[in-house]
């Protein structure tokens, strides 16, 4: 219990080190991802009029399986799908202090297939 309250402790710590020095804008907003046990969200974030411009999860009808990449490839897809719908095309990528591996690789990988731009 103690290392799951350290590793979260040290993930926030690294994600309000990295949000110092990104922002989100109108015209490039920030697509943070947040990765719990068993779902993963994205949204893309317009931090001057903090605002939430689009946002997907697999909590979502027509997601099975929200634990696994699978899922994260699906609302990759999903939220490039939204942001292109809205004229979004390029963001400024914050992946939470997480590693980019697994999951939030291939959330940001299926969301550049989608066609957005970071």
């Amino acid at each position: 219990m103690i290392k799951a309250i350290n590793k979260n402790k040290s993930r926030l710590k690294r994600h309000k080190r990295v949000r110092g020095k990104i922002t989100g804008t109108a015209e490039r907003p920030r697509l943070c991802v947040f990765r719990s046990a068993n779902n993963i969200y994205a949204q893309l974030i317009d931090d001057v009029a903090k605002v939430t411009l689009v946002a997907a999860s697999s909590q979502e009808k027509g997601f099975e399986g929200g634990g696994n990449k699978e899922a994260a490839k699906k609302v990759g897809a999903a939220l490039a799908e939204k942001a292109k719908a809205k004229g979004i095309e390029n963001v400024v990528f914050d992946r939470a202090g997480y590693l980019y591996h697994g999951r939030v690789a291939a959330l940001a990988d299926s969301a550049r297939e989608g066609g957005l731009k970071f």
